[in-house]
C-alpha cells in the first residue's frame, strides 16, 4: 500500500521560513523551479488544477516549495464542512494533508501520531485533512470509510475522494502520504511512508512559527514511535489476490500457472506442496477478479484454502463478506492452530481450539501477532463461497502490526 522504502523531500526548519517566502524553489541548475497559475490580487499564489499537477510533477507528488494543489472531485467530507485550502491558508491556518485509504496498515500505523498533532496544534493554527483515496473499490463507500474512521478514531477533517481527483491534483502516487502547506500556500514539507515523526511535527512546528503562530509552550513528542525488529530484512512483501495487480510486471504475487490463464478466470488448483516466499497459493476452486482472488464454490470440509510462506511478525488480510453474508475463516499456523499469544487481534477460538476470523465487514483483518520474527506457512480456510482475499501485509515491528 505503500512503497517498501520511505522517501521524502525536507526544507529543513532553518531554511523554511526562506522557502515560504519565495514563489518557486531553486533548481541546482539555478533556474525556478515551475509554478502553475498566477498571483491573485494579494500576490499569493493560485492553486494548480490536477492537469498543472500531473504536469509538472508527474506521479512524484507536489515538491516543497511549490504552489499547493486543492482538493478536487470529492464525494463529501466525514467530522467537518466542505473546505478548501485557499480558505484555510487565507486564514493564516498551516494545513497538513493527509492521503490514506482505510485498509493501508502502513496508513493505520500513522494515526495515533496524526490524532496527537490534531489534539496539540489545531488550536495553534493547525488544520490536518485526510484526504480518503481507495485502493479498492469497496472503500469508495462513502458509509464504509465513514464506519472505519469511528473505529479507527480519526476525528480530524476526512475528504472523501472516491475518484481519485484529489490524489491526481497532488500528483500522489503512494498511501500515506503527507504534504504540509504553510500560511502563504505554498508546500513547506513532504514525506512519504511511515516514520519520521519527529522530523515531520518539527517541520509542522516551523510552518506555524513562520505564519505568527505561538507553539513554544506545546512539547514536542508524546507517542513513541514503533520499533523496528533488528532482523527486519527479508519480509515478506504486501500480496495481492486481484489480476489487475498480478498481471503487472511488478506483480506475480499468485504462485501457480493457472492463474494467469486468462482474467476472471475460474479454475481448479492444486497445492503444490512446496511455497516460495513473496507469494500465495490456492487450492480447490478459485475465480481470479479483478481485485480479489475469490473461492468459487461452497464446500463443507474446510477443503479449499490458500496457504503462503512469509517472514515477519505479524500478518493482517483485506477480506469482503460474501454476498449472502458474514463468514468464518479458520487460521492455521505452521499446520495447526495458532496459540492465543500468536493470534491477532481479529481472532477468536471456538470451543475446539481453532482461531477462526468473522468477515463482517469489507477491512482488514489481523490475523497473527507473533511474538518473534521468523519464517512461517500460513492457512486461511473457510467454507463460503465468496471468500475473498483482497491483500495480505506483513509487519515487523515489536510491538507487532
Amino acid at each position: 500500500m505503500t512503497v517498501p522504502t520511505m522517501r521524502r523531500r525536507l526544507l529543513l526548519p532553518s531554511l523554511l521560513a526562506a522557502a515560504l517566502a519565495l514563489p518557486g524553489a531553486a533548481c541546482a541548475d539555478g533556474e525556478a523551479t515551475p509554478r502553475a497559475g498566477d498571483a491573485d490580487a494579494s500576490g499569493r499564489l493560485m492553486p494548480l488544477t490536477p492537469g498543472e499537477a500531473r504536469e509538472l510533477y508527474g506521479t512524484d507528488g507536489v515538491p516543497p516549495g511549490a504552489p499547493a494543489s486543492e482538493f478536487a472531485g470529492l464525494d463529501g467530507w466525514l467530522n467537518s464542512a466542505p473546505l478548501t485550502v485557499a480558505e484555510l491558508t487565507e486564514q493564516g491556518r498551516v494545513v497538513l494533508i493527509d492521503f490514506w485509504t482505510y485498509t493501508c496498515v502502513n496508513c493505520i500505523r500513522t494515526l495515533p501520531f496524526l490524532q496527537l498533532w490534531h489534539e496539540k496544534y489545531a488550536d495553534a493554527g493547525l488544520t490536518i485533512v485526510g484526504v480518503h483515496s481507495p485502493e479498492f473499490d469497496f472503500e469508495r463507500s462513502p458509509d464504509n470509510v465513514a464506519r472505519a474512521a469511528e473505529e479507527l478514531g480519526v476525528t480530524w477533517p476526512v475528504a472523501l475522494d472516491g475518484d481519485m481527483e484529489t490524489w491526481g491534483a497532488w500528483a500522489n502516487n503512494v498511501w500515506p502520504a503527507k504534504y504540509l502547506v504553510g500560511a502563504d500556500g505554498t508546500v513547506a514539507y513532504v514525506h512519504f511512508g511511515e516514520g519520521d515523526y519527529e522530523e515531520t511535527e518539527y517541520a509542522i512546528r516551523a510552518a506555524l512559527t513562520v505564519a505568527g503562530h505561538d507553539v513554544g509552550a506545546i512539547p514536542v513528542g508524546g507517542v513513541e514511535e514503533p520499533v523496528l525488529d533488528p532482523d527486519v530484512e527479508g519480509i515478506t512483501r504486501e500480496l495481492y489476490g486481484g489480476y489487475e495487480r498480478n498481471f503487472h510486471s511488478r506483480g506475480v504475487y499468485a504462485g501457480q500457472e493457472a492463474y494467469y490463464e486468462g482474467p476472471d478466470q475460474t479454475s481448479e488448483y492444486v497445492d503444490p506442496g512446496e511455497y516460495r516466499n513473496h507469494q500465495w497459493y490456492a487450492h480447490g476452486l478459485w475465480t481470479n477478479e479483478r481485485e480479489a482472488i475469490v473461492h468459487a464454490r461452497e464446500t463443507t470440509e474446510l477443503e479449499d484454502y490458500l496457504r503462503f510462506r512469509f517472514v515477519a511478525r505479524s500478518v493482517n488480510v483485506v477480506m469482503h463478506p460474501a454476498e449472502d453474508g458474514a463468514y468464518e475463516v479458520r487460521v492455521e499456523l505452521d499446520g495447526r492452530a495458532p496459540t492465543p499469544e500468536e493470534a491477532g487481534a481479529d481472532v477468536a477460538f471456538d470451543g475446539s481450539g481453532r482461531a477462526l476470523v468473522t468477515v463482517d465487514e469489507p477491512r482488514m483483518y489481523a490475523v497473527l501477532e507473533l511474538p518473534a520474527l521468523g519464517e512461517h506457512v500460513i492457512t486461511l480456510r473457510s467454507n463460503a463461497e465468496g471468500f475473498s482475499m483482497y491483500a495480505v501485509t506483513f509487519g515487523a515491528y515489536m510491538e507487532g502490526a
